[in-house]
């Protein structure tokens, strides 16, 4: 072929080795009709729906590049709002899985979603410090809300009243009036970041979490409710509740005195305060559906939950109060002291919200959910800090509430980050390796097959048989497990510091490692007598050992199994014979120590991975550097090549997995993905497969496909990318109107936006243009006396020669519905256009349903006179009889046997 050399690109497969990852929050979703079985957690991108009970996942709602940071189900259980770090909204049906609505209007990662008590309504809150109300019906913003000076930490909807409150790390918190869509209250009684609010009480008392130990409580006055004008002065003061009449007299500095009294819509006023038992700062502050549970957590492990008395509870408390207070009163006055028999009875906060437990997590909390059923049994999910996810169950009415840990999910991934990955020669078997545990994934199903507990792993490989694995650990030991059994075989100190490398040798009877104890040690495969059983089992022996000046970082045989390569701390990659381990050749030039390198199949190359972000290719002939590559804008954390060929791809600590010619020194194509830094990678044995760990806690395959990729495209995509990243950066414009920094709600802009933008506009022009032609002709006609015909526009001719209105209605319809509808229905001009709409849409659909009913009852008719003319039925009606005659059947047979 005279063409380019082609190469194949490779796109992600899939997802695995992530229960949950740690941005977003874990909520509790409703399928299938069960509540409390199922839970949403953020997945990287996607979203995971596991089943507690049976520890499946049973969904992943499929999210696009950026991770999730906040879920929020819908009130009817039908529906999640997922919230992302770019900005964006999208709702997915909990029933198909998909998403079918966007919303993009955040600058920033989105902190906070609510949904309002109908959900019509979502409030979502972002880095970016606004806030917009968005109708989920329509598909559009409402508005914009801003005020806050950082990021907003929770928004919360009020029931009974059209106010949305707000709290934020810049201390305060706002009430809204979403009528007037202005902030009427800003409360500035915290010192620190507000990280949580709850509404409890029926919405009568606010509470807030904020840096300190302290949970601080406001009682909520609406004044329109106090302030009647029917009733007299001194009955409306005696009306009120302590705090209130407390603000009568003498205000505390939480409204501002200079308030206008018709602006004020409610009031606030400090309660009092509930010490939590840790000093940390609220991480996440909570109720459940019901109102009655309240639970919050710091950055340790427990969850303080507590009760939230209702009237009727308080009223009996008073009550026995009132009871025991009388009691003593007359005692005391029995035995002749003088005592006052009016007696006053107070119950304090601690009173109100009591303290119920606390429930110890295994791992440290980073969101939890709650759900409180109807027979008085709380259910507590958690996501933890190590990739698990733990249900407890507590009943709060007990004596002494035990929490009890009903299900865990751990089988679907390490509790810390993977550091080693290895593809069996089978290419059916995954091995992943980290600080505590190794796991054994089937490639094709993603299922864990194998959990075997161990060290701290840094390097490791399948035996040749793929019955056996090797690990290396951080303390220096080689660990040998028979995959059959999940048995550890042999544990052997090999080395005295990290043993931070190994390579299998080409013959398969051996293989190398290389340590911080600045050593390189040779090591044999053999059979030993096992002491359980009369079988022979694997070992290994030490052959020899290269004492080296340096730390060594990594070792690499060639295939001819004539020269070993080893990189070591001084930045310096080298190369000795096997067989005598003569010093061969020293390939210097990296600024920074060499990480990871790899020797091509036919052992002309040898590529290396530095932490000083380059890679470079040397031949192994003379040691000559063929090409240094700037690589990634990180370390080079991982090589390798693609057997069978000069291609290599390289793991960078910037997210990146990126494939490389080393013949051409050409960047073939960027693998994107992971969200945090990249440990390692594996290429399997045909080179079809490559998996990847990160600091993100996932494993990532990806999958080499069978369509050609062409580098002059990937350039071109490449750059759309990142002109779309930097128009998204861009000042958003006010709506026509507005000036900025007033309430106003913006789309965001992309590429499809940009596009869809020109497309009007040369539609327009082209109307303007045919128009203005049009008029021309009727001219020409006029003075002519006589039809002159007319050249046609070549545009309006492709699409069947239409009117240039038509053409631009046409381009219209092209173009994908953004959320702009409520500018359109907020402007006053376009009031005529929409009536006019609406009289059309009804008549037309009218007329359509009139055609439908007419041509179906024709059909009817025309059945009818061919089933009179042939006596047969037809073959639809003639099956819906016969089924009807076994339902019939079958009900009597049931008879029978009842009576029976």
């Amino acid at each position: 072929m005279g063409l380019t050399k082609q190469y194949l690109r490779y796109v992600a497969s899939a997802v695995f080795g992530l229960i949950g990852s740690q941005k977003g929050n874990i909520v509790f979703v409703t399928l299938r009709g069960e509540k409390g079985r199922y839970v949403a957690v953020p997945a990287c991108e996607h979203v995971f729906i596991w089943d507690l009970r049976k520890g499946e996942k049973i969904l992943i709602l499929q999210g696009l590049k950026q991770e999730v940071t906040c879920l929020c189900p819908s009130p009817d259980g039908l529906h999640l709002a997922v919230g992302y770090e770019d900005g964006s909204i999208r709702i997915f049906s909990l029933l198909s899985g998909e998403g079918n609505v966007t919303f993009n209007g955040h600058k920033a990662a989105i902190t906070t979603l609510k949904y309002d008590q109908l959900g019509g309504r979502l409030v979502s809150g972002s880095k970016d410090t606004d806030i917009i109300v968005w109708d989920v019906i329509n598909e559009s913003g409402l508005y914009r809300l801003k005020g806050h000076k950082d990021a907003i930490t929770q928004a919360l909807f009020l029931r009974e009243k059209n106010l949305l409150v707000s709290s934020g790390k810049d201390t305060v918190v706002k009430w809204w009036d979403l009528d007037t869509q202005h902030c009427f209250k800003t409360m500035v009684g915290h010192r620190t970041e507000v990280w949580g609010l709850v509404l409890v009480s029926e919405e009568k008392r606010l509470i807030t979490g904020a840096s300190d130990s302290e949970l601080r409580a406001w009682d909520i006055a609406y004044l329109e409710e106090i302030e009647d004008v029917e009733e007299p002065e001194p009955k409306k003061i005696k009306g009120l509740s302590p705090g209130m009449r407390d603000r009568r007299e003498a205000e505390d500095g939480t409204l501002e005195l200079d308030e206008v009294p018709e602006d004020r819509i409610l009031s606030c006023q400090k309660a009092g305060s509930i010490m939590r038992e840790r000093r940390d700062r609220v991480v996440n502050l909570a109720i459940d559906k019901t109102g009655r549970i309240l639970a919050c957590h710091g950055t340790d492990s427990v969850l303080e939950v507590f009760c939230i008395l209702s009237k009727e509870e308080i009223q009996k408390k008073v009550d026995k109060k009132m009871k025991k207070a009388r009691k003593k009163a007359k005692l005391n006055s029995s035995r002749g002291e003088e005592e006052d028999l009016e007696i006053d009875v107070k119950m304090s906060l601690q009173d109100e919200i009591q303290r119920v437990t606390n429930i110890k997590t295994s791992a440290k909390i980073k969101s939890f959910d709650l759900i409180y059923s109807s027979q008085g049994d709380l259910k507590a999910v958690f996501l933890l800090q190590n990739n698990l996810v733990e249900l407890y169950s507590l009943n709060p009415s007990a004596a002494a509430p035990q929490p009890i840990r009903t299900s865990r999910i751990t089988i679907g991934g390490h509790r810390s980050d993977v550091r080693t990955l290895a593809f069996s020669s089978d290419n059916i078997a995954i091995l992943s390796a980290a600080a505590d545990s190794i796991k054994i994934w089937n490639r094709s199903t993603l299922q864990c097959i194998r959990t075997m507990a161990c060290e701290y792993a840094l390097c490791s490989f399948f035996v040749p048989g793929d019955r056996q694995v090797v690990i290396g650990t951080k303390t220096g030991k080689l660990q040998l497990y028979d995959l059959a059994s999940g048995n550890l075989l042999e544990t052997i100190d090999a080395h005295d510091g990290a043993l931070w490398s190994m390579s299998l040798s080409p013959d398969q009877r051996g293989f190398v490692t290389g340590s911080a104890d600045k050593s390189v040690k040779f090591w044999d495969f053999e059979l030993v007598k096992d002491e359980n059983s009369t079988q022979k089992r694997l070992s290994v022996k030490h052959t020899r050992t290269l004492q080296l000046d340096e730390d060594v970082l990594c070792v690499s045989y060639s295939p001819n199994q004539k020269l070993l390569a080893m990189s070591l701390l001084d930045c310096t990659v080298k190369i000795f014979y096997v067989d005598t381990l003569k010093f061969f050749l020293s390939l210097y030039g990296h600024k920074l120590p060499v990480l990871c390198m790899d020797i091509s199949y036919d052992g002309a190359l040898i590529a290396t991975g530095s932490a000083d972000r380059n890679v470079k290719i040397w031949g192994l002939d003379f040691g000559d550097c063929h090409k240094s590559l700037f690589a990634h804008d990180d370390s080079v954390m991982y090589l390798q090549f693609v057997p069978k060929s000069h291609l290599f791809f390289t793991a960078g600590k910037d997210r990146k997995i990126k494939q490389w010619d080393a013949d051409k020194f050409e960047h073939i194509q960027t693998l994107e993905g992971h969200h945090q830094e990249i440990w390692c990678l594996a290429v399997s044995p045909r080179g079809d497969y490559v998996v990847s760990s990160s600091h993100d806690k996932s494993l990532r395959l990806w999958e080499r496909t069978r369509e050609p990729l062409i580098l002059e495209e990937e350039r071109e995509m490449q750059r759309e990318a990142e002109y779309e990243e930097s128009v998204a950066k861009e000042d958003q414009p006010a709506v026509p109107g507005e000036t900025p920094g007033e309430n106003y709600f913006t789309g965001k802009k992309t590429i499809e936006t940009v596009k869809a933008a020109e497309r009007i506009m040369e539609a327009i022009e082209l109307y303007r243009e045919e128009t203005a032609k049009m008029k021309e002709h009727k001219a020409i006609c006029k003075a002519a006396g006589k039809e002159v015909p007319r050249p046609l526009n070549p545009i309006l001719m492709a699409y069947g020669n239409i009117s240039p209105s038509a053409y631009v209605l046409e381009i219209f319809k092209g173009i994908k519905s953004r959320i702009h509808f409520g500018q359109i229905t907020s402007n006053q001009m376009l009031v005529p256009v929409i009536e006019k709409l609406k009289e059309t849409t009804i008549s037309k659909v009218s007329q359509v349903r009139d055609l439908i009913g007419f041509n179906l009852a024709g059909l009817d008719y025309l059945k009818r006179e061919c089933e009179a003319r042939s006596e047969v039925m037809f073959f639809a009606d003639a099956t819906s009889n016969l089924q009807e005659k076994k339902r019939k059947r079958k009900k009597r047979e049931k008879l029978i046997l009842t009576v029976t």
